[in-house]
């Protein structure tokens, strides 16, 4: 894709200084100004490419005082309105509660089980569907355009709720309807985007869905502003012509509905090469004889013999399966617009859910209007327009010249990308990549959006509002043909220049639920956590997956509530020759299969960790017992790994299973692995009998056991990807191998140790402490009292070091430690927004191998295998400022008050960020408050325990 920038009077916006505000941070050069003028940009006032710094007095965001003696401000909040009561508005000028939205769920807190399996339900019934009878989809990309001004409105507008037949619409209340179909399709197949995208929010074009919306009200709305982004400097989109949006993509989060096949064409592969080319093994994307190289036709349904979802039930992007697929290049700056198309009635939600949306692209080196902060919402009818810079954190401070080849955007011939190098400007693509600023040891691969809505993000994401994403670099190309010493030839393909997916293949896994009806189920009413009765892939139930013999990579996300996962890999060995017995009688067993992890958390780890029983990964003294088995993943927790179906003793015909060994009773926390041997032999399954009446789940996880099988077809290529065993850490008689991204921070240094000891170091402690019955999880920061979730109070507020620089600057931007802690037996994957971070002790002692290797953005801390009850890492802040958020990805736990909001300051800033407040008449700000500790922190320097 082509791409330039268009000038500042086509976007609307000539950038001046603007009163009451000092000079912003950005001084250009007398060649940078020449540049930017040759491509008609009007830099007559070079300072003022992008105002970096505070609202000024009179803007709507304008940052506000903290109290010398903050006290009473914290006392205050306790007793205010919930910071999302906007979100719950109802006819007659009532508002609802949380409580209030389950009113249709279909098992009240009266009837409720006592049952674990799922959490106090009833077993999900199966429509005599079997394993292994349907076949896996693959992701679905969205597929970008080009931001291009010059290109014609589309026409159509946003299509408003209208009655129709069910399970796609309401056929009685437009309120509790949607858009049709086809007419939503329609909207979103059109090419370009109306209105055009803003720096700052658009509060001029109203709301289309206006006039339903007072319908249901019945009352006029004195405003309804078309987009749901506040307004104000404050989430303007920060340094929006340096990263002006060179691409787009538009969606909707609407109730379930038939794949129309609009994304069709915006497929790379455009179903014509590799294997999703004709006579490939996903040309056909379902194994129906109607989706030969289209997703036409599919239902939203967890298998063919199970219900279609109603619209209700299930609530994803485009409102369409397979799940979507977001795939990015480093250093091209795009926007998602997101259009909310859920139904204006709140509770018209089959019992779980709220009809009010945020979305996080997790963990993205994003400025934080468009990072989907919890209280930032947007209503039905709206639009939200997240800008995503896809940059190399570091930017201003590390390689800023663009000189490092490892530092780059991957390209086709005749590509072209604007710079802010020595000679900012438009570069062309030279041997498939163009240079960029940044630190190429940041670069990220595996990431994931999904809903943050306030007090409902477990039920709004466990209903489909999740996508994965795929991000692209000179060292992760999604080519593995380039061979030029900096592209790893991670397995993908070759037949495009980037971002092959032949054999590059992603999976979400989630534990899910679904009622006596077939429709999917959630009990909101158990604060501990949520677990479900079945383990889906990619939303389907016990799919199968044809592979080629050769190597691949698997990006394994877990997308559970609350389930914890710990995944093995199998092969099924015809007779009794492999490791395991099979169940008794049927002459079968099994093998274990070795593979590497070479990404956590979507960051390439400096080594590839062989899981294959050569190397003790955690030091427990048994190298066998991650042979084939990965370690706990927790919730948002991805893990990429490769896997050769062409070692081992695999060849075309074998079928191999991934197996879940994690065993959950509550969704509090894990109770234990069970031993690979027992659930291969049956010993250890559970089983469905009848209890009092009813079916209920008895000897054990009923998600325990095998969920997805592999099935070995031929290959007759050349496999020309990495062999991770050349890049593997030092075992017992072999040196340590090649490094794929080293860490920015090595532990046996004693130069970078010496450097964290005057860093701020931050202590939050994750608990039950003055916690309530309706919000019972709480967050104690720097050793201060147990808080619930309120978006008003801040709880930590690091620096910047310094603005946006030109090229050619170098420092170190800010470096903090952060310590995480928690006890009374509970399990927290907690999550840390914007920046990750390397693991500097766990327990006290060196974090394992997988993690040892890795930069994190969650860190699991409680009793469950492979965690402790602390963890000690090392961040960065850089680049962007604004709000954030701390949380546990025990979504249940995060909706129960395990949240907390801290913000990236201005260097030297004195007064607090505003707090958003959506209505549906528009955003309004209230004054926050910081803890005591909230910019002071804890202490200086790691803690060493």
């Amino acid at each position: 894709m082509a791409t330039t920038r268009p000038t500042p009077t086509q976007r609307g916006f000539e950038p001046t200084r603007r009163p009451g505000r000092s000079a912003p941070w950005f001084a250009l050069t007398a060649s940078c100004v020449a540049a930017l003028g040759s491509m008609g940009l009007n830099v007559s006032q070079a300072t003022s490419l992008d105002y970096f710094g505070e609202p000024s007095y009179s803007d709507p965001s304008a940052y506000t005082e903290q109290p010398a003696d903050p006290t009473q401000m914290l006392l205050d909040l306790k007793s205010d309105a919930p910071a999302n009561r906007g979100a719950l508005e109802l006819p007659d000028d009532k508002f609802g509660t949380k409580r209030g939205e389950t009113a249709e769920n279909v098992l009240q807190p009266g009837t409720l089980t006592s049952y674990n399996y799922p959490t106090n339900g009833y077993p999900s019934p199966m429509y005599g569907a079997l394993p292994y009878t349907q076949k896996m989809v693959l992701f679905e990309e969205f597929g970008l355009e080009k931001l291009d001004p010059s290109q014609p409105a589309p026409t159509l507008p946003f299509p408003a709720p209208k009655l129709g037949p069910a399970p796609m619409q309401d056929p009685q209340h437009v309120e509790r309807s949607s858009p049709s179909a086809e007419d939503l399709q329609a909207f979103l197949k059109q090419p370009g985007i109306a209105p055009y995208p803003t720096e700052h929010a658009n509060t001029a074009d109203r709301n289309p869905w206006q006039p339903q919306v007072e319908q249901y009200f019945q009352r006029y709305l004195t405003g309804a502003p078309a987009e749901g982004r506040p307004p104000g400097e404050g989430w303007a989109h920060q340094r929006w012509n340096e990263f002006y949006p060179q691409a787009f993509f538009k969606t909707a989060q609407a109730g379930a509905r038939p794949n129309g096949g609009m994304r069709d064409s915006r497929q790379m592969h455009g179903y014509a090469v590799g294997e999703f080319g004709p006579g490939g093994l996903y040309h056909n994307t379902a194994g129906l004889a109607q989706t030969e190289g289209t997703t036409k036709g599919i239902q939203v349904r967890i298998h063919p013999n199970m219900p279609v979802q109603d619209h209700k039930s299930v609530w994803t992007f485009d409102g369409t399966l397979p799940p979507k697929l977001l795939m990015v290049r480093y250093g091209q700056p795009m926007l998602m617009r997101h259009y909310n198309a859920l139904p204006i009635d709140p509770v018209a939600n089959h019992g779980f859910g709220l009809h009010t949306i945020s979305t996080h692209e997790h963990n993205g080196h994003n400025p934080a209007e468009s990072d989907g902060y919890a209280n930032a919402f947007f209503f039905p009818g709206q639009f939200y327009d997240y800008r995503w810079p896809v940059q190399l954190a570091g930017y201003d401070t590390i390689n800023t010249t663009a000189s490092d080849p490892r530092a780059a955007f991957p390209c086709a011939p005749g590509e072209t990308l604007w710079v802010n190098d020595m000679n900012p400007g438009l570069k062309t693509c030279q041997n498939g990549t163009i240079r960029i600023r940044g630190d190429w040891r940041e670069t990220m691969s595996t990431h994931w959006f999904h809903d943050h809505m306030l007090d409902f993000t477990a039920q709004n994401v466990y209903k489909g509002n999740a996508v994965m994403m795929n991000y692209y670099s000179a060292l992760d190309r999604g080519n593995e043909a380039m061979n030029d010493g900096v592209n790893l030839r991670l397995p993908s393909g070759s037949a495009l220049p980037w971002g092959n997916r032949d054999y590059d293949v992603n999976l979400v896994i989630a534990d899910k639920a679904w009622d006596k009806n077939g429709q999917l189920w959630f009990n909101p009413f158990n604060t501990d956590g949520f677990i479900g009765d079945r383990l889906l892939v990619n939303w389907q139930y016990a799919p199968y997956l044809d592979v080629r013999a050769r190597r691949y990579r698997f990006r394994i996300l877990n997308g559970s509530v609350s389930r914890f996962l710990a995944l093995a890999l199998v092969k099924e060995v015809k007779g009794l020759t492999g490791e395991m017995p099979g169940p008794k009688g049927t002459l079968v067993s099994y093998s274990r299969v070795p593979f590497h992890m070479v990404a956590n958390d979507g960051n390439i780890m400096e080594h590839a960790v062989p899981f294959d029983g050569t190397l003790d990964l955690n030091r427990d003294g048994n190298l066998l017992d991650h042979k084939g088995q990965l370690p706990t993943q927790g919730i948002a927790e991805r893990y990429d790994i490769v896997v050769d179906f062409a070692a081992n003793g695999i060849k075309p015909g074998d079928k191999l299973y991934f197996v879940n060994v994690k065993e959950h009773e509550t969704g509090i926390g894990t109770k234990q692995n069970i031993p690979l041997a027992d659930i291969l032999s049956e010993k250890y399954k559970a089983v469905q009998i009848t209890r009092n009446g009813q079916p209920a789940w008895d000897k054990g996880d009923p998600v325990v056991g095998p969920f997805m099988e592999l099935r070995v077809q031929a290959y007759s290529g050349t496999d020309l990807s990495m062999n991770p065993v050349d890049y593997e850490p030092a075992k017992p008689a072999k040196l340590a191998g090649k490094k794929m991204i080293p860490l920015w921070l090595d532990r046996s240094n004693p130069a970078d140790m010496a450097k964290l000891q005057t860093a701020r170091r931050r202590e939050f402690e994750f608990g039950r402490s003055f916690g309530t019955d309706d919000a019972p999880w709480t967050v104690a920061a720097d050793g201060g009292l147990g808080y619930n979730m309120d978006p008003r109070r801040i709880t930590a507020a690091p620096q910047l070091a310094n603005g946006p620089t030109d090229a050619g600057y170098s420092g170190a931007g800010t470096a903090e430690i952060w310590k995480l802690k928690t006890g009374g037996g509970w399990s927290h994957p907690v999550h840390v927004h914007f920046e990750e971070g390397i693991l500097l002790r766990r327990g006290g002692v060196e974090p394992p191998e997988w993690e040892k290797w890795a930069r994190k953005d969650v860190y699991r801390i409680g009793t469950e295998a492979d965690s402790t009850s602390s963890v000690e890492f090392a961040i960065h802040f850089r680049e962007f400022a604004g709000t954030y958020m701390e949380h546990c990805h025990n979504t249940q736990h995060e909706d129960n008050s395990m949240l907390l909001r801290w913000d990236i300051e201005h260097a030297g800033q004195f007064l607090v960020m505003p707090t958003p407040m959506p209505t549906w008449e528009g955003v309004q700000y209230v004054r926050s408050v910081g803890q005591p500790t909230f910019r002071t922190g804890f202490a200086f320097g790691p803690s060493n325990h």
